[in-house]
């Protein structure tokens, strides 16, 4: 998907102005997405690079395509947000990891933390499967937080000519620098990646296989009849589970399944709804009410390696999160 490719054609009259521009809602909203790591953050950058373009229209001479000269401005805005300070991280960013006996829920300011995001946000169908699993497999909480590791630049640099297949000329003029900064920026930022550890392996889904499929459904079944036993088979021995906005993160059977059975244990009884989020499984986890209904409780996002669970990561800001994955604010009871 080379930047000079305009899908919405020709530049045309201001008129029709807002129609082109919606047209790539959806993949500049990824873009953001990826490089701040806030969905919500991304959708008000792609509306200010909107009201942006809007006003600088005059200017536009349709030397590019209208599609190379919105990412330049929502690349502007995006390191303007950057720069103001703005980084997020997992819980496992910030913290050693603890143990379920001594663990104590710190909670930290929900602007420290990654975000999930829906697929259809920031995911725009695409006809080319290769294109599809790439964007897939870029937006995995894993790769968000590994790019928020990277200088504003140098993360615009590699999103541009890794993800969407810029050359480096076209990012070059995009940010107004030469192709050879382009090409060290990006060698230094796949240098950075390797020295934190490069990208965990997760898989996405694009459906959920067979095995994918059983392995969920089996998850389902342990988690509302709270079979630990079932739930340990179906965990990494290095599973690790998270819950933002807490900073606390564990490692491995013994902790998480302790976790459930004593700090955790007003999610016996629950329900799950499934969901995705950022290419992957996700479930809206509800707990039981004295009166039979069911609360929200947390947005799960599930990590899968080598077809078992790696990755349990609790989003608990149920407020924020089901509204955005249209997951019912109740489930009544016998549901």
């Amino acid at each position: 998907m080379a930047g000079s490719s305009d899908l919405s054609g020709a530049a045309g009259t201001r008129g029709d102005l807002d129609l082109r521009m919606e047209k790539h809602r959806t993949e500049l909203t990824g873009y953001c997405y990826r490089m701040l790591g806030s969905g919500f953050e991304a959708e008000d950058a792609v509306q200010d690079t909107f009201v942006r373009a809007w006003r600088a229209y005059d200017k536009f001479e349709g030397r590019s395509s209208l599609r190379s000269w919105l990412y330049r401005i929502a690349t502007n805005v995006c390191l303007d947000m950057l720069n103001a300070g703005n980084k997020r991280a997992r819980p496992m960013d910030l913290t050693e990891q603890a143990h379920q006996a001594t663990a104590v829920l710190n909670e930290r300011s929900e602007i420290t933390w990654l975000e999930p995001v829906p697929d259809g946000r920031v995911l725009p169908s695409s006809a080319d499967p290769a294109e599809t699993a790439v964007a897939r497999e870029t937006v995995r909480l894993a790769f968000v937080a590994a790019l928020q590791h990277l200088p504003a630049k140098q993360r615009a640099v590699l999103i541009l000519r890794e993800v969407l297949a810029w050359k480096a000329s076209e990012v070059a003029e995009l940010l107004d620098t030469s192709v050879a900064s382009v090409n060290s920026a990006l060698q230094r930022a796949r240098a950075t990646l390797a020295d934190t550890g490069g990208v965990r392996e997760t898989e996405t889904i694009d459906p959920l296989d067979d095995d994918q499929q059983k392995l969920l459904d089996r998850y389902v079944a342990a988690f509302e009849g709270y079979d630990m036993e079932t739930l340990t088979s179906l965990l990494h021995e290095d599973a690790i589970m998270s819950m933002p906005p807490f900073d606390l993160w564990l490692v491995g059977h013994e902790d998480i399944v302790n976790w459930h059975l004593v700090q955790g244990a007003k999610c016996r009884d629950g329900k799950l709804i499934a969901t995705v989020a950022n290419g992957t499984p996700a479930f809206g986890q509800y707990h039981l009410n004295e009166d039979g209904s069911y609360s929200p409780w947390a947005l799960q996002v599930i990590e899968i390696t080598d077809g078992k669970i790696s990755g349990l990561n609790a989003f608990l800001d149920t407020k924020r999160w089901f509204p955005l994955f249209g997951l019912p604010e109740k489930l009544e009871a016998g549901a």
